[in-house]
């Protein structure tokens, strides 16, 4: 059976819009499809300068500020995004991707001021340890630390959001925290075109393997850095797919990108969660690229999912459940 987030056989010209190619060619040529085999520097350097290249700026009546939240590991910089007449319903913090190798406060310092304006909701923005130089599990303890130092601060409900490798973390944080002695109230997580470990020799990993803008060999050599081809005890912090309980988890929405070899991903975890009872909901983006994002201002496709996602961010915030976002 063919998954319903793969196309029979991949026509990217058909199946991708001329927008979505011009947002492709413009990402090709500030971070080239071979970037991975440059140095790890090299790569740093060569995201950083894409994410300026693609930068909006601040809407109007957006602040922010940096500050560090203190762990027993290190001190984990964060940035702090405030609207005017800022709800205190919820909380967003917000995991950025970047294959858990490169980015930071910067890579999407724009996308956390526009969910700030959008939803009315304050946003915390982690800026967690990479790879290689921290291996796994570094990533995952500055973003649990930071949840929990958000709430105690707080003390109100939080909404977790990240996009591919930060929406890998948000799930492990939510899969994490249902194991506490004290409650952190999560009221939701918004998974965004999620790498959560899927199995990598079928489905979306093999007939979208040479998707632009992401491949399963770029998916791979990710997985590699980040563990140092080590193996780890606690898998589901890696790949919080292969967990065997998916019961009392937050009311969840994964969005996908139809035209990206991690697509699977998102669909199977909101089936895993349905299936234990929970409440969440898979919205399959058509014609869309890994990293769309980015394209919320020039892609109609792409705007159009960052309204859902924000939607369904206020949703969650007023109900702490959601129903299905409008396509």
């Amino acid at each position: 059976m063919t998954s319903p987030t793969a196309l029979q056989s991949p026509q990217y010209e058909t199946a991708i819009d001329q927008q979505t190619w011009a947002f492709i060619k413009q990402t090709d040529q500030w971070y080239p499809p071979d970037t991975i085999d440059f140095s790890m520097q090299r790569q740093r350097e060569i995201y950083d300068a894409m994410c300026r290249e693609f930068h909006n700026g601040y809407p109007v009546g957006i602040s922010a500020i940096d500050d560090c939240i203190a762990s027993a590991e290190h001190s984990i910089p964060v940035r702090r995004y405030t609207v005017n007449n800022q709800s205190a319903a919820a909380h967003v913090v917000y995991f950025h991707g970047g294959g858990f190798v490169v980015g930071g406060l910067e890579s999407h310092d724009d996308v956390c001021a526009e969910i700030c304006l959008t939803t009315g909701l304050g946003v915390t923005a982690i800026d967690y340890r990479l790879a290689p130089e921290h291996l796994h599990p570094a990533s995952f303890n500055d973003s649990i630390s930071s949840v929990v130092h958000e709430y105690q601060r707080l003390n109100i409900p939080l909404i977790l959001c990240g996009d591919s490798a930060g929406g890998n973390l948000a799930a492990a944080v939510s899969h994490k925290l249902r194991y506490r002695d004290q409650a952190i109230p999560i009221a939701g997580q918004v998974l965004i075109y999620p790498a959560l470990g899927g199995d990598i020799s079928k489905g979306s990993y093999v007939t979208h393997a040479n998707a632009p803008m992401l491949t399963t060999r770029d998916v791979k050599f990710y997985l590699s850095i980040r563990t140092g081809c080590k193996a780890h005890a606690d898998k589901v912090q890696l790949a919080p797919l292969l967990d065997t309980n998916f019961k009392n988890l937050p009311v969840t929405i994964a969005f996908s990108a139809q035209c990206d070899p991690v697509a699977d991903d998102a669909q199977a975890y909101v089936a895993s969660v349905n299936a234990a009872g929970g409440n969440a909901i898979w919205f399959n983006e058509k014609g869309l690229v890994h990293g769309y994002l980015r394209a919320r201002h020039t892609v109609d496709r792409a705007k159009a999912s960052f309204k859902r996602i924000t939607d369904s961010i206020c949703q969650l915030s007023r109900h702490h459940q959601l129903n299905p976002p409008t396509q």
